[in-house]
């Protein structure tokens, strides 16, 4: 069988660079430490220095109760504050029940804060939530008493962004911590397995006119590859599928990274090429021991027009219901972290009823049983071929079930990474 490759083309966009930077740096700082006193320790003071505050709380979610309580308080010059230092408890109550940044530069002429913020004379306070899968870790906090409107929009945007993941770093840190204390050094790779799990999708988000599947599998304790799939501003869906250079505990920790950086780019409402392309310069800046990671990077939109990125990932299979073709996306750019300069590319498709995408690693294509052959490209595609009439979900169980089918009784070499899309309506 034939695979087809498609033209391409090109849509840059500016960046922010005084914003970029910020967030380069703050990742760089957070995700640098497993130890959780640290972690929390350099979230907030990161984040006092770039948006200019006189005071920093960072309040922690009990993991039982859910009750909110500060560990880190700071003040401008780096001091320590006492835990009962007063803060604006109607600001924060808003970020957490919105999930969203909160942002409010009037605090002074505000009727809804209380007599002790008036008191103390505090005008600007910018609260963000820091979620993992929507379940809330904590909250950051700063405030001032210098000016009306010190915080922008743009340090909103940035706060948001840091927030996400500094909420991963933070979760991180406080389940390895959580290994150490009990003893079970020896299950900490399960661990670290567990953190990526949690970081993977409990559950697709709906996307007007089409079905999506996905199936996850390690060929070790901890895995290298990964794919998220979120809801964008606007209402169209984001699939990320990606797959990092290394294996074991050094792949996890740039797993964990890659994935932070993509999402919280693209819930920033940038387009797909400028969310890659910034997570390139992020993890050139920071990549160690030559690690880089590949990536197909898809944007959906409910009226069937969808767009692609390729950074050095094996292409998804396009399949025409209309013609009856079986078509190979684009292969190009770079892994990312390689080059802080990324030739990558947009392809821009429109889909139609009966049209499936099928994303994988090469784990998939590369599985291999005990007489040394490869569940190569056209098994794949034959795979694809005899369960196109069905829906996503039985389409990536029967590609499953062939792969097993395949190797046996041989163990994976790599991990294994499945996605399929099937457009369903207009």
């Amino acid at each position: 069988m034939v695979l087809k490759f498609m033209t391409q083309s090109q849509d840059l966009t500016g960046v922010d660079a005084r914003h970029l930077a910020a967030l380069v740096d703050i990742t760089r700082a957070i995700t640098s430490s497993l130890e959780f006193d640290h972690v929390l320790n350099t979230v907030i003071d990161s984040i006092m220095q770039v948006m200019r505050a006189q005071r920093g709380f960072l309040m922690i979610a009990d993991e039982t109760s859910g009750e909110l309580r500060i560990r880190v308080a700071r003040g401008v010059d780096g001091t320590d504050l006492a835990s009962d230092e007063s803060y604006s408890r109607t600001v924060v109550r808003q970020a957490v029940q919105m999930r969203q940044t909160r942002l409010t530069n009037n605090a002074q002429y505000d009727f809804q804060f209380g007599q002790s913020i008036i008191m103390r004379g505090l005008r600007a306070i910018l609260c963000a939530p820091m979620l993992v899968q929507d379940r809330l870790i904590g909250v950051v906090y700063v405030d001032t008493a210098l000016r009306s409107g010190l915080f922008t929009e743009s340090d909103q945007k940035l706060m948001d962004a840091v927030a996400g993941q500094a909420g991963v770093a933070i979760e991180n840190a406080r389940l390895y911590r959580v290994a150490v204390e009990k003893g079970r050094l020896e299950r900490e790779l399960q661990m670290a397995r567990e953190i990526q799990e949690s970081l993977l999708p409990r559950q697709i988000p709906d996307c007007t006119g089409y079905e999506i599947a996905a199936r996850w599998r390690s060929a070790r304790e901890v895995a290298g590859d990964f794919y998220d799939i979120f809801t964008l501003p606007g209402g169209s869906v984001g699939l990320v599928i990606a797959d990092v250079s290394d294996k074991g505990a050094p792949a996890a920790l740039m797993m964990a990274a890659a994935r932070s950086i993509i999402r919280s780019h693209a819930l920033s409402d940038r387009d797909l090429l400028s969310v890659l392309q910034l997570t390139n310069r992020q993890m050139a800046l920071d990549a160690e021991n030559g690690m880089f990671v590949t990536a197909f990077y898809s944007v959906l939109h409910p009226d069937g027009e969808s767009e692609h990125v390729c950074a050095g990932h094996p292409p998804p299979i396009l399949y025409r219901a209309s013609d009856n073709q079986f078509i190979m996306l684009p292969r190009g750019g770079l892994a990312l972290g390689w080059f802080a300069e990324n030739p990558l590319r947009v392809t821009r498709l429109t889909l139609h009823p009966g049209d499936t995408l099928v994303y994988f690693t090469d784990g998939l294509s590369e599985a291999e049983n005990d007489q040394g052959h490869f569940f190569d490209m056209e098994r794949l595609t034959h795979a694809l071929q005899a369960r196109i009439h069905l829906s996503a979900e039985e389409i990536a169980d029967g590609i499953i079930a062939e792969v097993d089918q395949f190797c046996g009784s041989a163990r994976l070499a790599d991990d294994l990474t499945l996605c399929v899309i099937r457009r369903t309506q207009e």
